[in-house]
């Protein structure tokens, strides 16, 4: 699969890799596909083309290392409490030596990303293609784009050891609960799930108390998510489980000369 790249402006600490950032999607392929059965042939080439977007997403991520993903609204400007809270968080997950992954746009994404660089830690970002576009931070050492949600939230979740949530909105609440759902089902391992901002997320603590009450979810289930407004606790919270009880650690992957790929 292409992958062309270009060099942005350069940010706080030096140019920013670009691959098809804010590339607008029209919707009308997604739209169509998503209709219904239509025929084998276009059916075929819709498979086709997002196994090619899972390869890139594979071969582009491959040599990131231990990440934690910030999942938060897009919408929030940095005087806000909430960006500054995510800012401090990329600080101490680049700090205790993890790959900062987000959304790599605006708002919390961005300061996540910030926070990061600001201690000469990696960042890097996974974007959707969306009818209105918007621009890459500037905090981001690599970002990658892909059309189809799914395969974007895979990619997310697969590199992750951990993920904190601040405040966002109806594409935090699905990747929550996207999280929480793989944790549940054992599909991924207990990793750590910690939502910050603990008077913004109390009334979904509180459904989430409702479904135990009602038998929908068990006990254990809400116990795996941790609600703190400490970075403290929640970095305590990423070293015991990501790191201690699963044996964290950086490992070197080697090059292949004949994928093209560099150290």
């Amino acid at each position: 699969m292409s992958d062309p790249t270009r060099t942005l402006p350069p940010g706080p600490k030096g140019p920013v890799e670009e691959t098809h950032w804010g590339k607008s999607a029209k919707g009308s392929e997604e739209i169509t596909f998503l209709e219904g059965p239509h025929r084998r042939g276009f059916e075929l080439l819709r498979a086709f083309r997002i196994f090619l977007e899972v390869m890139h997403g594979l071969r582009s991520l491959h040599f990131l290392g231990p990440c934690v993903t910030v999942f938060g609204s897009a919408r929030f400007p940095p005087e806000n409490a909430h960006y500054e809270l995510a800012r401090e968080m990329g600080r101490r997950i680049a700090r205790a030596g993890f790959t900062v992954m987000t959304g790599g746009g605006p708002g919390i994404m961005e300061a996540a990303n910030r926070g990061a660089k600001e201690v000469g830690g990696r960042s890097v970002g996974v974007n959707i293609e969306l009818p209105h576009e918007q621009a890459p931070n500037a905090y981001l050492d690599r970002w990658v784009t892909f059309r189809y949600f799914f395969v974007r939230k895979m990619m997310l979740v697969k590199y992750s050891y951990a993920f904190v949530v601040m405040p966002g909105g109806f594409g935090t609440m699905d990747e929550v609960f996207e999280t929480a759902t793989l944790i549940q089902t054992g599909k991924i391992k207990n990793f750590p799930l910690v939502l910050m901002g603990v008077d913004y997320w109390s009334n979904l603590r509180e459904l989430c108390e409702r479904m135990v009450d009602e038998g929908t979810i068990d006990r254990t289930d809400l116990d795996r998510i941790v609600f703190t407004d400490s970075p403290d606790e929640a970095m305590e919270v990423i070293d015991r489980q990501a790191r201690i009880q699963f044996g964290l650690r950086a490992s070197p992957r080697k090059r292949s000369r004949l994928l093209g790929e560099r150290a």
